[in-house]
């Protein structure tokens, strides 16, 4: 009972549109289900949160004077609710007056209650607020109250953060109660940059809860939209009747009319007519009318009943498709469109009009995430791992963002649009100089050269790929073609694909990556569904368990070269000697087939990448093997640091800056130079201006990046000399802390003048 009731009110809040309705539920649902006397909610701005100085604001209660909401606020070391947010732990007081900490309120109607209970509202280590009840009677309350409260602040702080930056993002116009101010909204950096565009939220079909808030122009259209849908319902319910009555009962053929006679319920449709000519689309009002009802039922005490919120949402998703089929799913992509969506894809890049991609925002994913790999490609800023993100309101709004710092500004004015403003005009200001240094080489001021190519996946890379003087490819990701399409390609399909690539860079060499999906890469029509997908069946492991796949690969590539003569192969995802012995078997396996069919196939270079701590610790053996290494770093600080690069909770910890890491790639070069065999980095460090200083100090001198990260580089190696560089690696190994590493490079670069390619909170 306790179980079901939790979940009731937390879905509630959840469903709540706005702070208020969130923290109305909160309090209403808590006095009801405790039986108490009062149930309050405090919260701190959201600015004020880790701040010794903040004060906790009164901002629902049942139970106490109503004119006290949003006026009665206190210190953290006032009161007993101060104390609860200080000691973040709950507090449970059979008589609260008898406390040296209590604090008395004069005008609030406090003075009757003596039994006292608060526990912290905690998100992420940091207290948000505190959820206190209070009763007249002293009395300790019951550890399944006690327990009851608990849970429930742990649970709610994740939805009332979502409600309050709802709250705070709605257009300036409505009715909200904010606590937010003008604070961004924040993710993780993914991509460097600033950027002003419109938002075009993105979301999956028959996606219900995916579903944007958009003003219609014609309630009349999206009426006319909406019974036409439910037509298509009805007829999709009258065949599949039709079709199960030969296979089962009449009994439960009645299933289909039970879900017709609710599609007919004039409530239902009211809510959404409603809605449509309140202005909604229809969509939203769609998704708004489930919403209701689908609640309604959910705090009904039967079990029956309850289960039949369910089936208010599965019609809901079959009108919503219907919908969407009406409305041809056409986008509209603004001259500068921001993406947004809860999980930004591949597919939904390559959907934009080329030139019209401004930047990037998703709820999930870190910096090292593929999309934000591609957004780095591109040269547009992204913000990853914004998982409070409000998607609903944010469609077709104008956003600026701070791809240095994770943060989405939306409709920014005053002051603060002046200075992201600002920002903009010295990005774009930084890129015509970096531009001159296009066809200058990439040689330090005391005389060392370094290589610099460049990672791509796209076709449509290749252009700024070349703009940007890079010496060849020194990462090309074949996943991404295999991702855009809904079957595998054949040989004679992949075959064209690498030509293209190849003879887009010969004679420079072009290195390209056999198939590494898996993970945060999935092919849509070859799941896998596992556990824990980055230890699981991924990279050569899977390709080797389908050697048909591999060989197919390899023997495209192998044609592809035949005349151009600048193929390099590289193996991802390689745990041993074994994986890699297997693997080099195949590719002469592929060779020499080639050669029977006639073809004149030329001898390639073969590397692997080293990306899992075992590869390091094996690096002699795997030295041995190959003809070159190439270090991914975005893996490799994954699997040492044991941090899902994609899970924003944890991504603070994901850091290839971390002394362990360097010390791997330190490691990894001195086997490379043990064997003669040369080392490259292909990961996202290689592209970062601070990493990029500390692998040239350990002795890399070959390095892959984005075409828009490769100026940035190119500028860093011909201001900081080798010698400064070797000594700042050194320094680097001695630091304890990712921190202290970023800390030791960032003051070295801005010594040479180069500190607006690192910029930080202090910029704005």
């Amino acid at each position: 009972m306790i179980l079901d009731t939790l979940r009731n009110i937390v879905g509630q809040v959840g469903r709540a549109r706005d702070l208020n309705a969130a923290l109305s539920a909160i309090v209403h649902g808590v006095r009801t289900t405790l039986n108490v006397a009062v149930s309050s909610v405090y919260l701190l701005p959201r600015a004020q949160v880790g701040q010794v100085n903040a004060r906790l604001v009164l901002m629902a209660n049942e139970g106490l004077a109503a004119e006290a909401v949003g006026q009665v606020s206190m210190a953290l070391d006032e009161g007993l609710v101060g104390l609860v947010a200080q000691r973040a732990e709950p507090l449970n007081l059979a008589d609260a007056p008898l406390h040296p900490r209590y604090k008395h309120i004069d005008n609030i109607g406090e003075e009757p209650y003596h039994a006292f209970l608060g526990a912290p509202i905690v998100l992420r280590g940091e207290v948000l607020g505190v959820l206190v009840v209070q009763d007249r009677e002293p009395r300790h309350f019951s550890d399944d109250q006690e327990s009851f409260l608990v849970t429930l602040a742990a649970q709610l702080a994740s939805s009332i953060v979502q409600a309050e930056i709802s709250d705070a993002v709605m257009p300036a116009s409505a009715n909200r109660t904010s606590l937010l101010s003008s604070e961004p909204l924040r993710g993780v950096p993914g991509a460097s940059g600033v950027a002003f565009g419109v938002a075009v939220v993105m979301y999956p079909l028959a996606d219900l809860e995916g579903v944007p808030d958009r003003v219609c122009d014609d309630p009349k259209q999206e009426l006319a939209r909406l019974r036409a849908a439910r037509e298509a319902v009805r007829e999709d319910f009258v065949a599949l009747r039709k079709s199960m009555a030969k296979r089962v009962s009449e009994e439960e053929c009645a299933l289909f009319d039970a879900f017709a006679m609710m599609l007919d319920s004039e409530s239902l449709l009211q809510g959404m007519e409603r809605r449509i000519l309140d202005g909604q689309w229809a969509p939203s009002a769609l998704r708004d009318t489930v919403r209701e009802y689908a609640a309604l039922f959910a705090g009904m005490d039967d079990d029956y009943l309850r289960q039949r919120g369910d089936d208010v949402r599965d019609l809901g998703s079959r009108i919503l498709e219907h919908l969407q089929d009406v409305e041809g799913f056409a986008r509209e992509y603004p001259l500068r469109t921001i993406l947004v969506g809860r999980e930004i894809t591949v597919t939904h890049l390559a959907s934009v009009p080329d030139g019209r991609l401004a930047g990037i925002v998703s709820a999930r994913g870190s910096s090292s995430s593929h999309v934000a790999l591609l957004a780095r490609a591109l040269g547009v800023p992204a913000v990853m791992g914004a998982s409070d993100l409000p998607i609903e309101r944010l469609d077709r709004r104008e956003l600026c963002l701070d791809g240095y710092r994770g943060a989405v500004h939306v409709e920014p004015t005053g002051v603060l649009r002046e200075a992201l403003e600002r920002l903009v005009g010295e990005e774009v200001q930084l890129s015509a100089e970096l531009a001159t240094l296009r066809d200058e080489p990439a040689i330090t001021p005391d005389g060392a050269s370094v290589h610099l190519y460049v990672n791509v996946g796209l076709l449509a890379d290749m252009a700024p790929a070349d703009n940007v003087g890079a010496e060849g490819i020194g990462l090309y990701r074949t996943e991404i073609p295999f991702q855009v399409r809904d079957h595998f390609p054949g040989e004679d399909e992949q075959t064209r694909v690498y030509r293209e690539v190849l003879a887009a860079y010969a004679p420079r060499p072009a290195i390209l990556r056999t198939l590494d999906v898996g993970g945060d890469k999935p092919l849509s029509y070859f799941p896998i569904i596992e556990d824990n997908p980055f230890l699981g069946w991924r990279g050569m492991r899977l390709t080797l368990d389908h050697p048909d796949i591999f060989l197919t690969q390899v023997r495209a590539m192998l044609t592809a070269n035949v005349g151009l003569d600048n193929l390099r192969i590289l193996l991802p995802m390689i745990s041993g000697v074994g994986e890699l012995d297997e693997a080099l078997e195949l590719i002469v396996r592929a060779r020499n087939e080639l050669r029977e069919e006639g073809l004149l196939i030329a001898e390639v270079p073969v590397g692997v990448m080293i990306e899992v701590p075992s590869a390091v610790y094996q690096i002699d053996a795997l030295a041995k093997r190959v003809d070159f290494l190439s270090v991914g770093t975005n893996d490799l600080t994954q699997y040492l640091l044991a941090v899902d690069r994609n899970n924003a909770r944890v991504a603070p910890l994901y850091d290839s800056l971390h002394p362990a890491v360097l010390r791997a790639i330190a490691e990894i070069v001195a086997g490379g130079q043990r064997a003669a065999c040369p080392v490259s980095v292909c990961g996202e460090l290689a592209g970062d201006p601070l990493g990029a200083l500390v692998l040239l100090g350990f002795g890399i001198d070959s390095l892959s990046m984005s075409a828009g990260s490769l100026p940035r580089i190119k500028r860093v190696i011909r201001s900081v000399p080798l010698e400064r560089a070797r000594s700042l690696a050194h320094a680097a190994l001695d630091c304890e802390r990712g921190e202290d590493v970023r800390q030791l490079l960032r003051d070295a670069l801005r010594g040479y003048g180069l500190g607006s390619l690192v910029r930080s909170d202090e910029d704005i």
